[in-house]
């Protein structure tokens, strides 16, 4: 293989520093990355590395709590807040479940606001960590606002209003997902992630830089993310491969088992799952239709149901 295809299938990690220095370049790098990978490596993002360290501590005391602890936490809201245990969530087509377990924390909303007939509150395992709460917070709101960055310059990639996203998901139905894969000690036929696609606008991931985590090429091959130290992966979910008519990919992926020498090992990461608004109707952008590429999805459809048809077929609902 040539060293111009190994760059070629490589994904380059692009500088948070471009964001003020130089829009376009940073919107053609990130626009170029998902439109090929269907996702993109962000380094010298900002987001204080000892924070980010706090609340994964955070995270890592909650999961070493005995079993029936942690269960206290699990809420019959189709794990969208608070605890999902080890053993449940299967990804969509598989017959195994997935080798982890997980915590929710979704977005705060102000009384009587009219989500809030679907969007539950939060809960905090105050009494146990007392740390969590501020500390897993802070990181949600930092990576909401990261992620309406990001969405920045995919407008300006899709020749939208620079700001076209902001309204569209300013009370979306966003998730931080605080991830514990536990040490897999033998091989089976479970896997920490089974291949799948996320569901939402765009997925922000911390944590990444444990092996495992792989993206399936158009040629059916996988190839590994390897970023740098505390980067941010950032992918396309199905929500805006749909809004787009596949113009930007929603890109299968999946955590892979450990190598045998660090088969001893967690890995934990945080994935920030960023919603539309539940109302917010998914249509297919005029723009992105044309004689080559006929619109895919002639019906339109509400963030929300899509949602929920998609929880049921993971079986978190």
């Amino acid at each position: 293989m040539s060293q111009a295809t190994q760059i070629q299938d490589r994904i380059e990690p692009v500088s948070y520093a471009l964001y003020d220095q130089d829009f376009a370049g940073f919107t053609q790098a990130l626009g170029g990355s998902f439109a090929r990978f269907g996702f993109a490596v962000i380094k010298d993002h900002g987001l204080p590395q000892d924070r980010i360290d706090a609340a994964i501590d955070a995270a890592k005391a909650f999961f070493a709590l005995p079993e029936e602890v942690k269960r206290k936490y699990k809420l019959p809201v189709g794990g969208q807040r608070g605890y999902t245990p080890f053993g449940i969530e299967t990804a969509k087509g598989h017959q195994h479940y997935d080798l982890k377990e997980f915590w929710h924390v979704g977005r705060d909303l102000p009384a009587g606001h009219r989500y809030r007939d679907h969007m539950p509150d939060n809960v905090w395992p105050d009494a146990e960590i007392p740390q969590f709460h501020e500390t897993v917070g802070w990181l949600y709101g930092a990576l909401d606002a990261m992620g309406l960055k990001v969405l920045e310059a995919i407008a300006t990639w899709l020749e939208l209003d620079r700001h076209f996203f902001d309204p569209t998901v300013d009370f979306g139905n966003s998730i931080l997902r605080l991830l514990h894969y536990p040490p897999v000690p033998q091989d089976g036929p479970h896997i920490r992630a089974g291949a799948h696609e996320d569901i939402n606008v765009i997925t922000l991931l911390l944590g990444a830089e444990e092996a495992g985590l792989e993206v399936k090429e158009k040629d059916g091959s996988w190839l590994p993310i390897n970023p740098p130290p505390g980067a941010l992966v950032v992918n396309i979910g199905d929500m805006l491969q749909r809004l787009t008519n596949h113009r930007l990919p929603s890109t299968t992926h999946r955590v892979v088992n450990p190598a045998p020498e660090r088969r001893g090992f967690p890995r934990y990461s945080t994935p920030f799952f960023l919603h539309f608004n539940s109302d917010y109707l998914i249509k297919t952008l005029p723009n992105c239709v044309d004689a080559e590429h006929p619109d895919r999805y002639p019906t339109p459809i509400t963030a929300d149901e899509y949602l929920q048809e998609r929880l049921r077929e993971i079986k978190l609902v």
